[in-house]
């Protein structure tokens, strides 16, 4: 166990629900919270049931609550009908929220737009009609790769209002990654924009989109719909491509949901496996917003008076579950931004909070850390040169949340004053998981502490034996819940493998390493597969290797993470070429050249922060690459580890050093 491991589970620190809050919260009280956890213990199908009944509108009734015939393909609500849009927007017509802000958008150059919720139901009612007159509908499947925008959140909530599964691809992956997913998933529509604004730049994104068909295999999409962002220069195809507004404009305002059953797929999202191939995670309709509006009220406190800002992006899965659903399912006023946190300056997030009056913030520990060295040198960037006085609660999510960086969240953006919610969750679970209550559970910085209600999480051994607390294991969740994945998409014996593996017993396995303390609180480790967790972002380290080695300098590749201050992991490349070991300039000219094709091939965020150059990797007598020792090479540390199996062991000097 490494010793930031060891000394995160010795913090001391614990800081108890501040009373005022307890007396307002939605669970005000460890009693509540017990009693949430009993009931959902003793009789979690009534648990589940009653539930799904008070917080969805359903068109038709469910019979049945969980069918586990067929596990580990999971059924919630699987006799039941709904629609997911009708929960998000049509109810909060009905309930008085017409005329109540839905959306305060901030755009990269700092342009502000309102929409209520009566302007949100009629934007996606109309590019609903749209897409049906080009004759979309319940079973059809559609990529959306778009920029954070209003526009975004509508053609999601179009596609669900019609039935349309949707696959969100992150603006910034590249027409490889793009291509890749439109054609697992057999898209027969794609939505884009021809450019979107990040840090002050145009960033195309039609033309990614181009590149994609020019690859062949994606001859199922009919249309391409274009939302008009910047007005910038895009190659057009008449028969194919179709302006969003054009498409929108002279449609009825009124569009009836389509009722689908509760297991219809909302979405799939595609995240990286352990392997090349990204796996297309299959979420339900009933059962992921269930949770996604139960979470909103639990872990988010969720009041009518709110202002919610998630700082994430709708590409990956908290822009689903805590931007497009959970908020407006919740008929919250939230606040959605376009660009990043440092433009026009350092202290564009605590401005946004101070103009907007921001009650609930959420955003990533990597966000966190590059601010505090931002703020810290320059004054005028600090938090508490803002008034932050609105806010009530702070989130983190993406990666656990190291000690100091959680007080100074603590301290400086919520004086103090605001309990932090440090949810542990994935893409496969739909919504949290394993997070503080935040009228009920004492926080300890670093830990993201107890189980919600309905979440049997524990920490188990390699044969699904329980682990003693304190002592390292594999974190799994023993029974299903209503918001898990389904499946991978085209793929069940992968996601049988990946998440049910069968020395466990049945149980999920989430593929983090973890501990429990004597207090019951859950302390994350880190992934136990070979996936890194950069900036929040979840990489496999065979996709980057499988970059690399697609270059036609490159013979052989091996990537591993090294810790990092401010985004936690950091991809480590070790190089072979196909000639001899540059080094020099050479060496710096041909890890660039690396770094950028690897940003090509998959996106920026995948770039090596570091390419070591050797003449032959680590390698037992085998062949098999050493990892272990290539982790250790990365962090500058002393390989003190038996290398007698190494057929090469002087090679691990040739690749400490970094170009």
């Amino acid at each position: 166990m490494s010793n930031e491991i060891e000394s995160v589970l010795h913090e001391t620190r614990v800081f108890p629900p501040p009373q005022d809050f307890v007396k307002q919260a939605n669970v005000s009280g460890q009693a509540a919270y017990q009693a949430l956890l009993d009931e959902s213990d003793r009789d979690p199908d009534g648990f589940w049931g009653r539930h799904a009944r008070e917080h969805l509108t359903w068109r038709k009734p469910f019979t049945q609550v969980l069918d586990e015939s067929k596990a580990p393909f999971y059924k919630w609500f699987g006799d039941g009908e709904l629609n997911v849009s009708e929960n998000c927007l049509d109810v909060n017509l009905k309930n008085g929220n017409a005329n109540k802000v839905a959306i305060i958008f901030e755009a990269d150059g700092g342009e502000v737009k309102k929409v209520t919720y009566q302007q949100l139901y009629e934007l996606v009612c109309k590019f609903a009609n749209g897409l049906k007159s080009l004759g979309y509908k319940s079973g059809d499947r559609s990529v959306i790769y778009l920029p954070m925008s209003i526009e975004a959140v509508v053609a999601m909530q179009a596609c669900a209002r019609l039935g349309i599964t949707h696959s969100v691809v992150f603006g910034g992956f590249s027409a490889k990654s793009l291509h890749e997913r439109i054609t697992d998933v057999g898209a027969s529509l794609v939505i884009t924009a021809d450019e979107q604004m990040r840090g002050g730049k145009a960033i195309t994104l039609k033309p990614a989109v181009d590149e994609a068909f020019a690859m062949g295999g994606c001859e199922a999409v009919r249309h391409c719909v274009v939302y008009k962002r910047t007005g910038g220069k895009v190659a057009w195809d008449a028969k194919r491509d179709i302006w969003m507004h054009e498409l929108a404009d002279n449609q009825s305002a009124e569009c009836a949901p389509v009722a689908v059953n509760a297991e219809h797929p909302l979405f799939i999202l595609y995240t990286s496996g352990s392997t090349g191939k990204p796996k297309g995670v299959q979420h339900s309709s009933g059962g992921y917003l269930l949770w996604a509006k139960l979470t909103m009220q639990w872990v988010f406190d969720a009041k009518p008076n709110d202002v919610f800002w998630c700082t994430a992006d709708v590409g990956w899965v908290t822009g689903h579950t805590y931007i497009t659903y959970g908020p407006l399912a919740a008929g919250l006023t939230q606040i959605v931004f376009e660009g990043v946190p440092t433009y026009p300056d350092a202290g564009r997030f605590w401005k946004m909070i101070q103009d907007h009056k921001a009650t609930i913030f959420y955003t990533a520990p990597t966000a966190i850390r590059s601010l505090i060295k931002a703020s810290e040198a320059n004054a005028a960037h600090h938090p508490k040169s803002f008034d932050l006085s609105s806010l009530r609660l702070l989130g983190s999510v993406g990666e656990p949340i190291n000690p100091e960086a959680w007080m100074w969240y603590h301290n400086n953006v919520g004086g103090g004053r605001c309990p932090i919610v440090d949810t542990w969750w994935q893409t496969e679970t739909g919504g949290h998981m394993i997070t503080p209550m935040p009228g009920a559970t004492p926080l300890k910085p670093g830990s993201c502490t107890t189980r919600l209600p309905g979440i049997t999480a524990a920490i188990v051994d390699e044969t699904g034996g329980d682990v003693e607390a304190g002592h390292g294991g594999f974190l799994v969740i023993k029974r299903p819940w209503p918001s898990m994945i389904r499946n991978i998409w085209g793929d069940p014996d992968r996601y049988i493998s990946s998440y049910f593996p069968s020395e466990l017993g049945g149980y999920y396995l989430a593929g983090d390493g973890a501990q429990c303390d004597k207090d019951g609180c859950f302390w994350i480790m880190g992934r136990i597969d070979d996936v890194l967790n950069v900036s929040g972002h979840r990489l496999g380290t065979m996709e980057v290797e499988s970059a690399l080695v697609s270059h036609e300098l490159v013979a052989e590749a091996a990537v591993v993470g090294r810790p990092d201050a401010t985004t936690g992991e950091a991809v480590v490349a070790f190089v072979v070429l196909k000639r001899s070991r540059p080094e020099g300039d050479e060496a710096i000219a041909i890890g660039k050249q690396l770094r950028d094709w690897v940003a090509k091939e998959i996106g920026p965020i995948a770039k090596p922060k570091e390419i070591r150059f050797g003449d032959n990797l680590p390698k037992t007598r085998s062949g098999k690459i050493m990892r272990r020792l290539l982790r250790v090479v990365a962090k500058g540390e002393k390989v003190t580890q038996d290398v007698s199996t190494l057929e090469n062991p002087a090679i691990l000097d040739q690749l400490s050093s970094p170009v």
